[in-house]
């Protein structure tokens, strides 16, 4: 199932958390205003706004946006560090989800939306991203070609249940997201696609394209563990 602004503004995403485990805990619309409020002084959006994309929002934004720029944000980088038991995984095969982690730096996109629409299309993406509280919105300055701009962008929680930490060797990660689904797809398809999509954009990922060889490989063995089988 392919995510879009209308079932994401319907609450689908909000739904299906709610079919999640005990001890699940999702945001209360009370609590998803107050987090986008408080991205700005004015408690809403004064001008247009930049929001910096790094995995699946540079390739199904599912938000309306009128500029989009390559940019490199420093000080964080991409990495598959968050747990998934819902939309691409299950409680018994969790899968893995990307987030921006600390060090490093990561090249992606930053959208520009519009100030008259900024209010209604925030909403949507904080509905997307937010609902659980894995991520962290914070603003970044993202280096592109026509000069510096400030953005948000969603980082981990590293305080939340569902981060992996640094520990997970990436063979380890790959053989994760090769067997993962759920709802709105399986893990290796969320990578294929950023992958994909980083490069056509001509985007260089060292760590994304050897996750994708070594996803590539256990999917793989598990095909043929699976044919034995038989």
């Amino acid at each position: 199932m392919t995510l879009t602004r209308e079932n994401i503004r319907n609450g689908f995403i909000r739904k299906m958390m709610e079919e999640a485990p005990p001890g699940f805990r999702m945001l209360s619309e009370e609590e998803l205003e107050a987090s986008l409020s408080g991205m700005f002084p004015a408690g809403r959006p004064e001008g247009d706004v930049w929001l910096f994309g790094y995995g699946s929002l540079i390739w199904n934004p599912a938000f309306h946006f009128a500029e989009r720029r390559i940019g490199t944000v420093r000080g964080l980088h991409r990495r598959f560090c968050l747990w998934t038991t819902l939309g691409r995984g299950t409680p018994e095969r969790p899968g893995l989800m990307l987030a921006l982690d600390r060090g490093g730096s990561c090249k992606g996109v930053a959208f520009r939306i519009e100030a008259d629409k900024a209010a209604e299309e925030l909403q949507i993406v904080w509905r997307r991203e937010m609902v659980s509280h894995a991520y962290i919105p914070r603003w970044v300055t993202v280096e592109t070609a026509d000069g510096p701009v400030r953005a948000i962008t969603f980082t981990i929680n590293r305080r939340h249940e569902r981060y992996v930490g640094q520990q997970m060797a990436d063979a380890e990660a790959a053989r994760v997201i090769a067997v993962a689904s759920g709802r709105i797809g399986r893990c290796a398809e969320y990578l294929e696609n950023t992958v994909q999509h980083l490069h056509e954009l001509k985007i260089a990922d060292r760590y994304m394209e050897r996750l994708l060889t070594l996803t590539r490989q256990a999917c793989s063995e598990q095909a043929a563990q699976e044919n034995s089988q038989k």
